[in-house]
């Protein structure tokens, strides 16, 4: 019943919408109707400028972090099964794909999914962000950078020390964020993706 209760908490959590209430709070802006049209940190970014773009993106990130570190506390406090905050973690980031607050029309977890496997593996997950902002700055598309990123954990994830359980939820939160990004695997193919430039000054740090 608890972890049926914190699977809930998870999509609910993630389904909160920060594009969408940071626009509209305090950009009387809905980011749904300009940009990509996407609830995420980028096309906030991109419609709302540098900080609401961070903000959200670090919002976004928060997600996954919070609910997985309150499930494995709750769990170790009522004796619940271990794994169960993998499943809430991952349940948190279909929350953001699709909120139950915004139409069941959300972002493509890219953020959410970073901290996901930032709280399961930190040093690899930092490998898997130092590509992402490599192949940002090289190619100045996100949704590249996103799955290359996201191929670099599937290659990790048979590797590291965790349950099948953790394995299988990071697999499919991998298959998730490749497939929220179907559209822009076409449009890179077809040379119409949209190149990025508010967010490459973070690369800047690093590069």
């Amino acid at each position: 019943m608890y972890e049926i209760l914190l699977i809930l908490l998870g999509y609910l959590y993630g389904s909160i919408p920060f594009a969408l209430v940071i626009g509209k709070v305090f950009y009387n802006t809905d980011v749904r109707e300009s940009g990509s049209g996407n609830l995420g940190g980028t096309n906030a970014g991109r419609v709302l400028g540098k900080k609401a773009g961070i903000s959200v993106i670090v919002l976004d990130a928060l997600k996954a972090v919070i609910i997985f570190y309150l499930s494995s506390y709750l769990s170790l406090k009522f004796n619940l099964n271990p794994d169960i905050k993998y499943i809430a973690g991952l349940a948190c980031i279909f929350g953001h794909c699709y909120p139950i607050f915004a139409e069941f029309r959300g972002g493509k977890a890219v953020s959410t999914s970073l901290g996901y496997f930032l709280c399961i593996e930190p040093l690899y997950a930092v490998v898997a962000i130092v590509v992402f902002l490599l192949v940002l700055k090289i190619s100045k598309y996100v949704s590249l950078s996103s799955i290359s990123t996201a191929l670099i954990v599937l290659c990790i994830t048979p590797f590291l020390a965790v349950s099948i359980t953790a394995k299988l939820c990071m697999l499919i939160a991998v298959i998730l964020l490749v497939y929220r990004h179907k559209d822009n695997i076409k449009r890179i193919k077809n040379h119409t993706e949209s190149k990025i430039q508010w967010i490459l000054f973070i690369t800047n740090f690093f590069f």
